[in-house]
């Protein structure tokens, strides 16, 4: 039996830890620790849980989740309907054995595919949850094997584990592999994600004790190392990543340096107004942050033991582990023959997850999602973005899944809201919409004291996001003002009102050409409900006025 909970949902009502007190726990005030894979003693506690769940986050893999699983659900229609011939006989491959990837293939056998279904991977293992590398498995409160990801349905495929995709061949539609084989397909979908950004020193990158964190193996290697004691850990970068490493270190209680080259951590994500209150909570737990530090040398002793880091600031620390959060990589090189439209910044795309050629020319048959999708975003602009968080993987999965057996005029636009979520020294920070999209910010609930706030992002006039620090219960009511391009700074009363909720800068690095104008309101709410429609400023229809009346008649149901 497994679970997983979607975080990206979940808003720390606890109700699940007081059902299910031996698999769900509440870290401080909001952040949500579960064992995902209980003793089987605890299943009947678990499905209630799961029921009285507000939000309906936790998905359980029971014993029989598994039986009939490649009966089409009913509610999709029969392999008669949308294209039956192909929904029977087609042959579809998937690139990439990641949660977007299963999530794809467990959408394509839902809406009645039952053709030849074939996964690649270049991991041995079948698709794992990452979240928790970085959290629970880093901290030893979960053994790493319980990472895998449950299944909601058998998919049936073939999987072809522990091989990379080595090119694809658009005019013969033949995927070719490392071990020199190559797969047939008439729909692809690629899902090939990010791989983390490497020490950029390659003999200093082999020291012993030197690593990244994005794999199941580097999860495991660093957990040994921080188990043994080392003197010091050094995380060089403060993003996401190494915010989390560092937090598991003082949870662990192991000295931590963490050395950030810019003014604040989580400023390319959040801005340097917010990432000065993240860096306030790293030292207040203990960590020596070091903003505007770069490392400018690693050593290590005669075995290649790492003994040693130079910092820009003209010190040396004596550590015996580093933590490389550099940013990652988006895993591109296998395409770049293939004539589709890709770079470092990933697969270009459209809003229905389908792959621009060179040319920019839409196809037909190759479909992306993920990490590597990079697709146009109308609450931005048409900016195209890529979203790398674990929600939008998932979402953009199943559109892509449905849009490749349906028919044209069926098919479905992307157009969820990004939303991510991170667990930092007992708090909980959420996030909706596209922060360093904004220009301004300003703390509208909560305390920055208390380190309990919500912020939110405007952009020209608009909300474009909101991010909370264990306040996540109100982020529901931000994410329609962001579809609606609501005004900023928002123009209603809250509960638990800042003192002081004036907008100040944001703090993010100007933009080359900005384009984040909004351009579009969005409607409904399933996917196949989801419909952008352009706003009319001709018409007097702008972004700046129209918010105003949403927020007017929102303001009753305002936190």
């Amino acid at each position: 039996m497994r679970i997983v909970v979607d975080l990206t949902k979940c808003q720390g009502y606890a109700q699940c830890a007081f059902l299910a007190p031996d698999v769900f726990t509440i870290q401080g005030d909001e952040a949500l620790s579960y064992d995902p894979h209980p003793e089987r003693t605890q299943l009947k506690k678990i499905r209630r849980a799961a029921a009285a769940c507000p939000v309906q986050a936790i998905r359980l893999e029971p014993p029989d989740a598994l039986d009939g699983a490649l009966h089409p659900d009913p509610r999709h229609g029969t392999n008669e309907d949308n294209g039956g011939t192909f929904k029977k006989t087609g042959r579809i491959v998937i690139v990439g054995a990641s949660i977007a990837g299963l999530r794809a293939a467990e959408r394509l056998r839902e809406e009645g595919f039952t053709g030849s279904l074939t996964l690649v991977g270049e991991e041995p293992h079948e698709p794992y949850d990452r979240p928790p590398l970085s959290k629970q498995v880093l901290a030893g409160s979960a053994p790493l094997e319980d990472t895998s990801l449950p299944r909601l349905r058998d998919i049936g495929a073939t999987w072809r584990l522990g091989v990379a995709a080595t090119s694809l061949d658009l005019a013969t539609k033949e995927l070719h592999l490392a071990d020199g084989s190559r797969i047939g397909f008439d729909k692809l979908l690629i899902a090939t994600g990010l791989r983390a950004r490497p020490w950029p020193n390659t003999e200093e990158a082999a020291l012993s004790g030197v690593l990244t964190l994005r794999t199941r193996e580097d999860s495991a290697t660093l957990r040994q190392l921080l188990a043994d004691h080392p003197r010091r850990v050094l995380v060089i970068g403060a993003g996401f990543i190494g915010c989390e490493v560092a937090s598991v270190c003082r949870e662990l209680g192991l000295p931590v340096t963490v050395a950030e080259a810019g003014p604040a951590p989580l400023v390319a994500a959040l801005g340097s107004a917010i990432g000065v209150i993240a860096g306030e909570l790293q030292i207040e737990n203990g960590v020596d942050l070091r903003c505007g530090v770069r490392v400018t040398a690693l050593q290590g002793d005669a075995t290649g033991q790492l003994r040693r880091a130079v910092l820009s600031d003209g010190t040396a620390l004596e550590v015996d582990v580093a933590v490389a959060a550099l940013g990652s990589i988006r895993n591109v090189e296998w395409l770049a023959d293939s004539g589709l439209a890709c770079g470092v910044w990933g697969v270009a795309c459209d809003a229905g997850c389908r792959a621009f050629d060179a040319n920019g020319l839409v196809t037909d048959d190759v479909f992306v999602a993920g990490d590597i999708a990079r697709a146009p975003q109308p609450m931005y602009g048409y900016q195209y973005l890529a979203v790398e968080h674990w929600g939008n993987a998932i979402s953009q999965a199943e559109v892509a899944a449905h849009n490749m057996v349906s028919q044209e005029t069926e098919r479905w636009p992307h157009l969820t809201v990004p939303k991510f979520w991170s667990v930092q020294f007992g708090i909980e920070i959420k996030s909706v919409g596209v922060p360093s999209a904004a220009d301004e910010v300003a703390i509208v609930q909560g305390s920055v004291a208390e380190k309990r706030f919500l912020a939110v992002y405007g952009y020209k006039g608009r909300v474009v996001a909101a991010v909370a620090f264990n306040q996540n219960k109100w982020l529901d009511f931000y994410e329609p003002l962001i579809e609606q391009a609501a005004h900023f700074p928002p123009q209603f009363h809250h509960i638990d009102e800042s003192s002081d909720a004036r907008p100040v800068p944001a703090g993010f690095k100007p933009a080359a050409s900005p384009t984040q104008d909004a351009t579009v309101v969005v409607t409904g709410h399933d996917p196949n409900e989801r419909r952008a429609r352009l706003t009319n400023p001709a018409a007097g229809e702008t972004p700046s006025r129209r918010p105003a009346e949403t927020g007017a008649r929102t303001k009753e149901r305002s936190p």
